[in-house]
């Protein structure tokens, strides 16, 4: 059987990684900037959404980052870290798309592609290939 050919690297991390890192710090900054936002002008007449889901933003975007550190130096709590919080976030989501009980103030536009993007992680970081460099 022929090897499979050597992907591109960085920094001795695969292109795959590199661009999971680099995704994953870029949202969590987004969240932590606008859930800060949010908490910010909680009163503000144009911004509507619950004190509870600024939080949630904040801690997200704040488990995201770190997250993605771990994932940049193979540390296994990155990849257990990062399943865990797509898991949540994919669950979180497909509850406030059924109008069923979730975190209050979660928006209904974005849920679809967040779920879509969480399920692309899972599956990433679930391949062989990929698992085994944070379990071995």
């Amino acid at each position: 059987m022929d090897k499979l050919p050597e992907l591109p690297t960085y920094k001795g991390r695969s292109i795959g990684i590199v661009i999971l890192t680099t995704a994953q710090l870029l949202i969590g900054g987004i969240h932590v900037f606008f859930g800060v936002l949010l908490l910010a002008f909680e009163d503000l007449s144009f911004i509507q959404a619950a004190v509870a889901y600024d939080f949630y933003t904040v801690v997200f975007g704040i488990l995201v980052a770190v997250f993605a550190f771990f994932i940049w130096h193979s540390k296994k709590a990155g990849w257990v870290g990062t399943i865990a919080v797509s898991v949540f976030v994919s669950v979180a989501d497909t509850l406030t798309l059924l109008d069923l009980p979730s975190i209050p103030g979660i928006p209904k536009a974005p849920a679809l592609a967040e779920i879509a993007y969480s399920l692309i992680i899972i599956l990433y970081l679930s391949k062989r290939r990929v698992r085994k460099k944070f379990w071995s």
